[in-house]
């Protein structure tokens, strides 16, 4: 008979997640990935063969499945584009804690030019959330060029404000850019008129 998991699969993820985020992939060894788990790293090994690859990559999905659930997926339902955009800015205040968490597909990447086990995924996560931000600005009338740039520029914000926040110590950042951001994607400079 099987030994009953120390860990439930969901929690293992996060308290994963939570350790790439605060280390980077390179600097989460298995000693502090086995003590953020609380197993040994047998009993690591064990629900992870692959190893930090593995679980790196299994925390990125769980990512993934959030990013669908909370964001892309209220993106792409009922309301104005700025009500959408306001309850996404919600959900990544959540997800991030107020700006406290970094982003794990920061923490996750590797330096351009360079291939790694994650590229393709983050790449593609990237891609669909610009890709879909794109889409809620272009129903105000934006053509699909502008409404692109101003879906890149408002990932570009919320990442940057992430690390920023980070650097400086304090959420103000993080927060800031959260709540201007409908104005900022939506705002009517003349391009989309």
């Amino acid at each position: 008979m099987a030994r009953k998991a120390l860990i439930g699969n969901e929690a293992l993820l996060e308290r994963l997640g939570a350790t790439f985020r605060d280390a980077g992939y390179e600097g989460a060894s298995l000693a502090l990935l086995s003590e953020a788990a609380g197993l040994k790293r047998a009993s690591l090994y064990h629900r992870f063969p692959g190893g930090k690859e593995q679980m790196g990559l299994e925390v990125l999905q769980e990512a993934g499945r959030w990013l669908t659930a909370h964001v892309l997926e209220p993106l792409a339902a009922e309301g104005s584009p700025r009500e959408r955009i306001a309850a996404m800015a919600r959900e990544l205040d959540c997800f991030y804690r107020g700006g406290e968490q970094a982003c794990l597909l920061n923490m996750l990447s590797t330096p351009i030019g360079r291939s790694g086990p994650f590229v393709a995924a983050i790449r593609q996560m990237f891609e669909v959330f610009v890709g879909t931000l794109a889409g809620v600005i272009s129903e105000t009338g934006c053509p699909a060029d502008v409404a692109r740039d101003r879906a890149e520029r408002g990932v570009a914000l919320i990442q940057g404000s992430l690390v920023l926040s980070r650097g400086l110590g304090s959420t103000e950042p993080f927060r800031k850019t959260l709540d201007a951001l409908p104005d900022e994607l939506l705002s009517d400079k003349g391009e989309c008129a």
